[in-house]
């Protein structure tokens, strides 16, 4: 296999909160990262507006602009960042091997994973036309811009549930549109969804657009049974119908859950294979958020150092046994 003779120490996938954090201490570990930035530089955070719940920012931030600050911290420390996509890897060997672009292999000592997760979306035009523009899908992320007013949620599980619950105590009215004539979600949190005076539920019910030019004025939905359609004058739209976990490229190599997140062993970033991390949202599925995406790139960024370190003390060990053996030999 051609690897183009290019060796890296340790070799990080992904440029969300999570890859550019463990770029930061890799550097500063002297680890000499190398960063590829794959098909989103920045992930999800470059198509989110204003950022108010991450620290550090007490007047708020625009989520592109604050993903622009960590590149330029993580390039700072000594960070070799490209423009690339991870398309293969073969974790049967060590040093690991990774394809980049369908084209170039690279030889990896450890590899930190930070590819996220992609939130699931109706596939409505006026959807990624507005997103940014009072159309998320994350509540906590974004609810708090709307405070006091009337928004909407699709969805019907526990996520939906919890971020309808969410908006319910900020905004004065939710709207909460449901394909079934039930809910998904676990009873408990059904129960509190429908005993929430101001969470207005629409059964068997799709959306069918979302008006407005430069942002969210309204929703025409559905009637899947009836046929009926009707607009909903709302703020904002928010969509919680899943997340899907970024781990295509990893299935047949290290432990997935039934949804595809990456499973880690407990207190750790590390994979059932030895040398190879995973940080923010690609194991995340609970918390999905930039500065638990962040602290568990730091988290990578130190497994992948003592990893490294514990290699290095193994060939040195090695050497020495060997040169030993030798003087053996040699009578010397």
């Amino acid at each position: 296999m051609d690897t183009n003779n290019e060796h890296v120490h340790c070799l990080i996938i992904g440029s969300g909160p999570a890859g550019y954090t463990a770029a930061i201490y890799a550097a500063r570990a002297n680890l000499k990262p190398v960063l590829y930035q794959g098909i989103q530089p920045g992930g999800q955070l470059t198509i989110t507006t204003e950022v108010e719940n991450y620290p550090g920012y007490p007047d708020g931030v625009q989520g592109p602009e604050m993903m622009v600050e960590f590149e330029q911290q993580a390039k700072r420390m000594g960070t070799d960042i490209r423009y690339g996509l991870a398309t293969e890897v073969d974790f049967s060997v060590r040093p690991f091997k990774v394809q980049v672009d369908e084209e170039k292999w690279l030889e990896a000592d450890a590899v930190i994973m930070a590819t996220g997760a992609s939130a699931q979306w109706l596939g409505l035009e006026s959807e990624q036309r507005l997103n940014g523009f009072g159309v998320s899908a994350c509540a906590v992320c974004d609810g708090f811009f709307f405070k006091g007013k009337e928004v909407c949620i699709i969805g019907g599980g526990d996520t939906a549930a919890e971020e309808a619950l969410y908006l319910s105590k900020i905004c004065s009215k939710v709207h909460m549109f449901v394909r079934r004539d039930e809910l998904r979600a676990s009873k408990i949190m059904q129960e509190r969804v429908l005993n929430a005076s101001n969470i207005k539920m629409y059964w068997n019910t799709e959306v069918d657009e979302i008006l407005g030019d430069d942002k969210v004025e309204a929703v025409r939905v559905k009637n899947n049974k009836t046929g009926e359609k009707q607009e909903i004058a709302v703020s904002a739209y928010f969509v919680a119908i899943g997340h899907r976990p970024n781990s295509d490229l990893l299935k047949g190599w290290v432990d997935m859950d039934e949804s595809g997140y990456v499973k880690t062993i407990p207190g750790s970033t590390k994979t059932n294979i030895e040398g190879v991390f995973v940080a923010g949202d690609l194991q995340d599925k609970i918390y999905r958020q930039a500065v638990t995406a962040a602290g568990s790139g730091c988290m990578a960024a130190l497994d992948a150092e003592r990893y490294l370190s514990m290699l290095e003390h193994l060939k040195h060990s090695n050497n020495s046994l060997q040169e030993n053996n030798q003087q053996i030999k040699t009578g010397s």
